[in-house]
């Protein structure tokens, strides 16, 4: 049962699929902690789950990129709850700019929210998890680690890449003290704020020419996939990597 079992997500209050996953976990019966650059965004999703579900759901501020901002969240998390079972790390910045073009600034900021953030999460998690236990963490990464092409950015790309990897070293160094870690690669997940990334272009024709399920994915698909991942059916399963992209790329 997961009634008792803790579970935090980032960037878990936003349109796509950190809410979606947020939503999942707490149906599942997790004790889900929001967690989000903002504030009101993640304090109002906590509210809904503690009012349609009848126990409290915690959020809180946090910024992937900030050591500090992490360790503290999740010893708090810790104190208040005692303990912490799930990690999923989706918090995720792109701008889409040619190499050849590509400031320093978005090679930075794309690397630091994408790859150390993820990094920083599971270095103030495990921690707690070792102490505990055990524990399970799922990295949402992308098709992008590993599909030749120029849609997604150098940065993005790279950073997603190297989830990948961080995962499997984390999978290896903590397999054996009950700490499980895979890794997830969506494809197009459709939600408005990608809009604001890819030109309209991108999404024409995609469900058509490119899924073989024929539509775009929704955020529900990667929580379900994430769900399973944090639960006791997957105990076997670690260093893995699961798409979840329509067949547009997948990945054995």
């Amino acid at each position: 049962m997961s009634q008792d079992r803790v579970a935090l997500v980032t960037a878990g209050a936003g349109m796509g699929i950190g809410s979606a996953i947020v939503r999942r976990l707490a149906e599942d019966g997790f004790r889900v902690v929001v967690t989000d650059a903002h504030e009101r965004r993640s304090g109002e999703l906590a509210a809904t789950l503690t009012e349609q579900y009848g126990r409290p759901f915690l959020s809180r501020v946090l910024d992937v990129t900030d050591p500090s901002s992490v360790e503290r969240v999740m010893d708090n998390v810790v104190d208040e709850l005692g303990g912490l079972d799930v990690l999923v790390n989706n918090a995720g910045w792109s701008k889409i700019e040619p190499i050849a073009e590509m400031s320093l600034e978005t090679w930075q900021k794309c690397l630091d929210v994408d790859l150390t953030g993820t990094f920083l999460c599971m270095r103030y998690a495990l921690p707690h998890m070792l102490r505990g236990g055990g524990g399970s963490i799922v990295n949402i990464s992308s098709i992008s680690a590993y599909e030749t092409s120029v849609e997604h950015g150098g940065a993005y790309s790279a950073a997603k890449a190297g989830v990948l990897a961080l995962t499997r070293v984390a999978a290896a160094e903590n397999g054996r003290h009950n700490v499980r870690v895979n890794a997830v690669t969506p494809g197009l997940i459709y939600n408005e704020f990608l809009r604001k990334i890819y030109p309209d272009e991108f999404f024409d024709g995609y469900a058509e020419n490119r899924s073989l399920v024929g539509r775009v994915g929704r955020p529900e698909d990667v929580a379900a996939v994430v769900a399973f991942l944090v639960s006791e059916g997957a105990g076997y399963v670690t260093g893995e990597t699961y798409g979840v992209s329509g067949g547009v790329f997948p990945h054995a």
